[in-house]
């Protein structure tokens, strides 16, 4: 993963001005790039980059500029499809054929932008934000891949310069206004406003898809997605805690790793926890199964609460379920990029688009299942998201995610939810578990992906996975440190997205010695726990209504499930009632 950062239309500064401003603020990102840093400056613009090596580590640094010097891109992330389009490019009308100047995958936007302006978004298949200049025309764009991603942030400085960065620090102390660049979207300096450029029929309101389950094309296309982001130039391999989604992403991955004899065809898997958490035993079993080459990297309490503040600065959050997932995962990128390995493949998105989050047994509808899945994915950029791409770009690693391919997308959000739904066994017809289509793709007899215990293991909250006491301990640090008094004057303090308990106000504490402004500060959702996110959810169930914590564990279906053993853990989140033990629950007894 790279950095760029871009100021446009700066009338105030000279050019060796605006070489030295644009130096300064990319050199806020080079943890996110730091093999190579490029600028250019094209008159009352520069573009700066900071770069992440992964395909075509010889010759493909950034700023890329056209054969002709008019065009000058920076790019963030991969453009998967780039063979294609160069091969459609090739047959196309374009005279004389463009001549590319690297093997990189990003310098395919140049021609693309040449034949087709700012409609180029369309074509890109991957994760990706690019900032262009045209000197030709003076214009100038901005665009964000469809589902974000890779952070994108928009700011306005003082002199009407408009700027824009791969994160908000990058930003500070010269904006007056700034916020994140919406996925889906493209700004140009020919409209001066953010513009949809994503917007499939599934994420329509009042849509409601009726498709047919395929299971053999369910399967099909995820290896597809899977397969598309193993190009690499560079050592790879695999997040793997244990659970269903990574592991059928490491399946995946390690068969055509084998099949197709590539530089590295023993594949890496990664994984993160306390002593004793779930996780670790979980993916060695998995990773026995497969054989990839495992690396398992254990933490201390102390440990995680001493990379808070860090945590912090590289998120840009004080959401407080991302930032208890994001440090264990931010501790293992540290370690994994010991290793040499410069990217890996992680399984995030999954329980957006399938429904997966054990508050979804609890869907009264397909059409209720259908809008809050379209919503997670939505606000997928906020969190999952940005806690892979940050948590991993904080230590030179780039994390792809399979599930999240636009076509992958398609695929799924095309089914009718009805396929989604949950239910239990009754009058002897089996029930199904969350995630259920998903499972049943790959529970195949011959040559199988995944024994049983994994594809049917109910799903593991992230933050517990690594350790039961990992939250509990969190809550009592933050016990210790935030007074009573400081947390009753809570709303003078922030009045904006106030935090709901001790350790929410504590996250907010540490963002605010990063962050001061209020700006700054609104750029983080707030709101609804991301657990229910939307009210169609919460009108599921009272019990989603008197959530305080964000957690998924605060749900009932989810402590319902675990044994007296682990409920003590789990206990005072929604004040001890964990809802209907009635509630419709999935076991592998009802599979």
């Amino acid at each position: 993963m790279c950095g760029i950062f871009a100021i446009f239309n700066s009338t105030s500064r000279s050019s060796s001005q605006l070489r030295e401003l644009a130096l300064k603020h990319c050199r806020r990102l080079r943890h996110r790039g730091p093999d190579w840093s490029g600028v250019r400056v094209m008159g009352t613009c520069a573009i700066a980059h900071e770069r992440l090596a992964i395909v075509d580590p010889e010759s493909g640094e950034q700023p890329l500029v056209s054969t002709n010097t008019n065009i000058v891109l920076a790019v963030n992330g991969e453009i998967y499809n780039y063979r294609s389009l160069q091969e459609k490019l090739q047959q196309g009308q374009q005279q004389p054929p463009y001549k590319y100047k690297t093997h990189s995958d990003c310098e395919v936007l140049i021609p693309m932008y040449m034949q087709h302006k700012e409609d180029m978004v369309q074509h890109l298949r991957g994760m990706w934000s690019f900032v262009l200049h045209d000197a030709r025309t003076n214009k100038w764009m901005a665009a964000r891949d469809h589902v974000g991603i890779t952070p994108l942030y928009i700011g306005w400085a003082t002199d009407g310069a408009v700027c824009f960065a791969s994160e908000m620090k990058a930003l500070q102390d010269l904006c007056i206004c700034v916020q994140q660049f919406p996925p889906g979207h493209v700004y140009t300096n020919t409209s001066n406003q953010l513009e949809r450029w994503y917007s499939p029929l599934w994420m329509q309101p009042d849509h409601t898809p009726v498709g047919d389950l395929d299971l053999s094309a369910l399967r099909t296309a995820l290896e597809r997605s899977v397969r598309a982001r193993m190009m690499s130039d560079v050592p790879w391999g695999v997040l793997l805690s244990g659970g269903l989604d990574s592991s059928l992403v490491a399946s995946i991955a390690s068969r055509y790793a084998a099949e197709e004899s590539t530089s590295f065809p023993r594949l890496h898997s990664f994984c993160v926890g306390l002593v004793d958490s779930p996780d670790i035993q979980a993916a060695s079993d998995v990773a026995s199964y497969l054989g990839t080459v495992h690396h398992t990297y254990t933490y201390t309490l102390q440990d995680g609460i001493d990379a808070l503040s860090d945590v912090i600065y590289y998120l840009e959050t004080y959401d407080v379920t991302t930032i208890r997932a994001a440090t264990p995962m931010f501790l293992m990128a540290r370690k994994i990029k010991a290793t040499g390995v410069k990217m890996v493949l992680s399984g995030e998105g999954a329980d957006e688009i399938f429904g997966g989050y054990l508050y979804f047994h609890k869907a009264p509808s397909p059409e209720a299942l259908h809008t809050e899945c379209v919503e997670k994915v939505r606000s997928l950029h906020m969190y999952d998201c940005l806690r892979a791409n940050k948590a991993t770009s904080a230590w030179g690693v780039e994390a792809r995610v399979p599930f999240l391919d636009s076509d992958f997308l398609n695929v799924v959000f095309a089914l009718d939810p009805r396929h989604k739904m949950c239910s239990t066994e009754r009058a002897g017809r089996a029930g199904r578990m969350e995630k259920w289509m998903l499972r049943k793709a790959f529970d195949t007899n011959d040559r199988p992906y995944l024994p049983s215990s994994v594809l049917w293991r109910q799903k593991e909250q992230m933050s517990d996975g690594v350790g039961y006491g990992w939250i509990d301990g969190l809550r009592e640090y933050a016990a210790e440190n935030v007074s009573d008094v400081q947390f009753y004057a809570r709303t003078h303090r922030y009045p904006h997205n106030t935090p709901a308990h001790k350790e929410a106000y504590m996250y907010r504490q540490l963002f605010e010695t990063h962050f001061p402004s209020e700006e700054e500060s609104r750029t983080v959702p707030g709101g609804p726990s991301i657990a229910c996110s939307t009210p169609t959810a919460v009108s599921w169930d009272i019990a989603f209504q008197r959530m305080v914590d964000q957690s998924g564990r605060a749900v009932g279906v989810h402590a319902a499930h675990y044994d007296d053993s682990v409920r003590e853990h789990l206990g005072d989140f929604t004040g001890g009632d964990f809802g209907d033990p009635s509630s419709p629950l999935c076991t592998l007894d009802t599979v």
